[in-house]
């Protein structure tokens, strides 16, 4: 399970939610009820760009669409689709029913058998599960994503619009990490010395950050970074684990 949101440097935005492992109260589902016309607009977007991207819009998304002038109205909108039995909702927030009626199922990808990488022999056609996110990265429970808004990352192959996915640890000296900072946050590589933190960039463009908190500053690690996801695949991290 991911909770989702976006982080550029040094910019906030508004928190989304995404789930992969889906859990619920186990109460029967809401009876649908009509939707109004722009209801229906509402959940036909995110919807359709659920399907065509792999995850939910943010609220800026919805807002940039739909032309809202507050956060609010998206909260309004998901809520009545809550309420109309069109969205389930649990801890991590909103999300639709699972397709096949069968809440909580991981999608995996099909292991579909054994082949050889020495001698030739004979292949082994069977069902041996499934690999999942859970495969890839063992401590799931503890790892959340994050959308880069930004490009001082991309020495390290982290792009502008990627997510970096980020354990709840903490950041070594010299790792990559998230860290937030008197309400703002960012994401580079980690340095302490006795007066605070240097964040580093990996993109020569753009210039450290200095963090020298006084007594009524909070500087707080987000998290780890792990690894990241694009189109392309998912990318782990060589140091995730250690």
């Amino acid at each position: 399970m991911f909770n989702l949101f976006a982080v550029s440097d040094f910019s906030v935005y508004v928190i989304i939610y995404v789930t992969y492992d889906i859990i619920l109260s186990g109460n029967e589902p809401m009876r649908r009820r009509d939707l109004t016309q722009k209801q229906q607009k509402f959940l036909s977007y995110i919807r359709d760009y659920s399907r065509d991207n792999g995850v939910w819009p943010t609220y800026r998304d919805i807002s940039d669409h739909f032309d809202f002038r507050s956060p609010n109205s998206v909260t309004q909108n998901l809520q009545a689709l809550h309420r109309k039995g069109y969205l389930q909702r649990d801890d991590a927030g909103f999300h639709f029913e699972e397709e096949d009626g069968t809440p909580g199922k991981a999608v995996g990808i099909p292991i579909q058998g054994v082949i050889a990488a020495g001698h030739l022999q004979e292949a082994i056609d069977e069902n041996l599960g499934t690999i999942t996110l859970g495969t890839l990265f063992p401590q799931i429970e503890k790892i959340f994503a994050i959308r880069v808004s930004g490009n001082s990352m991309t020495g390290a192959e982290i792009m502008d619009g990627d997510y970096v996915l980020l354990i709840d640890d903490d950041i070594p000296n010299g790792g990559i990490g998230a860290i937030l900072y008197n309400g703002e946050t960012s994401l580079k590589r980690v340095f302490y010395d006795e007066l605070g933190l240097r964040l580093e960039p990996a993109n020569e463009d753009y210039d450290d950050i200095l963090v020298r908190p006084d007594v009524f500053e909070e500087v707080r690690m987000l998290g780890r970074y792990v690894g990241h996801v694009n189109q392309n695949g998912i990318y782990k991290s060589a140091g995730y684990g250690s």
